[in-house]
């Protein structure tokens, strides 16, 4: 009977979330047809991010919508663990999993199929590794190194849900990545909660792993997932050795989150904006063309103008190639919770100007681009049938070309830029 049941995903939120979703299916397949519509399914599986106040409300939105199709549902991911109340209160009878226990993902739907209410949050310390998946992107392997992380950002509801830092052994990592190799795949994504924290209650370090992975056979690129500053401060010179591998895409995801050493004492983020300028200069002093990616939350607890105005200086003198922007919510069960906070038509304002300067640096930055020759690997379907490329810098390249060139390095001069990617002709 379990091979003609059907199976509906949908996933939100980070890059350790869909590798989630990738392993869930991977173990479910064996028993379920895995179906592209909620219509068509079964049963449901919702595997939810809650990081964010506006993405938890479509969590909700969407958790409700399933609801209706009156079919059993599961709802995966971080919600259960920071917002189960209100999963209970839209279907009394959904049944949950958290994050770190996806290897349960069989007998909960079973279960819940057998018209069952399991719920299954508990930490299994078991590294997420080497297990069946079926990728999204068949190119792209998605390798999560840990779960959890060692900070306690006062914003953060997010460890609420994936704990402390669990870091995986490297030749877990290594096995992992060399089999999805033979797989076919040309990417890998090193990603967790935070990369930067990785390997430290084993005494080892991100540079130390990114060591051992370039050292693997095989033409791959490897793109490094998010590092907080704090870390980055202790390993700089050993990480700046690591990412002058040619298989390291020369891309860094440091989120700053204000530009005030008074607002990142108060989210208890560990460094000061002058520590954070100092690696960026560092770090593109070695590679001028590196893409810096950084995060920004506007309006968070007891931000003045003053604040305000010094994050926007940091973003003017930095000039990130990437800017998130997210407006200040608090999250549940936070330090910043409890905090007073910044009138929402403040955070609204501020928003909108930093988002106006933040749009001229991004296409200041492509420009630099124009004109530039070199290879790329085509490595995603695009809007209208094009490709979609990444340079040794990470950056999106659109290209007209047919599908059959997917997974294929290619030569291309950029003939045009936009803010957020640039075009290109195969040449």
């Amino acid at each position: 009977m379990n091979k003609m049941k059907k199976i509906y995903f949908e996933t939100y939120g980070c890059s350790a979330n869909f590798s989630d979703q990738e392993i869930m299916i991977g173990l479910l397949s064996k028993k379920y047809k895995i179906v592209d519509s909620p219509q068509k399914s079964d049963i449901n599986i919702i595997n939810t991010c809650v990081v964010k106040s506006p993405t938890e409300n479509k969590m909700i939105y969407r958790i409700k919508e399933l609801k209706k199709l009156n079919k059993p549902i599961v709802v995966a991911g971080c919600m259960p663990l920071i917002n189960k109340k209100m999963i209970e209160k839209i279907d009394k009878n959904a049944s949950m999993i958290g994050p770190n226990s996806i290897q349960k993902i069989n007998y909960v739907v079973e279960k819940t199929l057998q018209g069952e209410k399991i719920i299954f949050l508990e930490h299994l310390k078991k590294p997420k590794l080497n297990l069946p998946k079926i990728r999204k992107n068949n190119l792209i392997e998605i390798c999560q190194i840990c779960s959890g992380c060692m900070s306690n950002c006062a914003y953060c509801c997010v460890k609420n849900a994936r704990g402390r830092i669990f870091s995986y052994p490297p030749k877990l990592i290594i096995k992992e990545i060399k089999k999805s190799l033979k797989d076919g795949c040309k990417e890998i994504w090193i990603t967790s909660q935070d990369n930067g924290c990785y390997g430290l209650e084993i005494k080892t370090n991100l540079s130390e792993l990114l060591d051992k992975i370039s050292k693997i056979k095989g033409n791959f690129f490897v793109r490094v997932g998010m590092i907080n500053p704090t870390y980055i401060k202790f390993m700089l010179d050993d990480l700046i050795d690591a990412y002058k591998s040619d298989k390291i895409f020369k891309f860094l995801h440091i989120p700053v989150q204000s530009g005030s050493d008074k607002i990142l004492n108060l989210m208890n983020r560990k460094y000061t904006a002058k520590e954070f300028k100092n690696i960026v200069k560092i770090f593109r002093k070695e590679f001028p063309f590196i893409t810096i990616s950084t995060d920004i939350i506007v309006g968070f607890p007891k931000e003045t103008e003053k604040d305000f105005k010094q994050t926007i200086n940091l973003i003017k003198e930095i000039e990130p190639d990437i800017v998130n922007i997210s407006k200040f919510g608090a999250r549940p069960n936070t330090q910043a919770e409890k905090m007073k906070q910044v009138k929402r038509d403040i955070i609204n304002r501020r928003t909108k100007h930093l988002t106006k300067i933040v749009k001229k640096i991004q296409l200041k930055r492509n420009q630099i681009w124009k004109d530039w020759k070199g290879k790329i690997l085509l490595d995603e379907i695009g809007k209208n049938d094009y490709l979609m490329g990444r340079n040794f810098a990470y950056k999106p390249i659109i290209v007209k070309l047919n599908k059959k060139y997917l997974g294929k390095i290619i030569d291309v001069r950029i003939t045009k830029v936009k803010e957020t990617y640039l075009i290109g002709e195969a040449s």
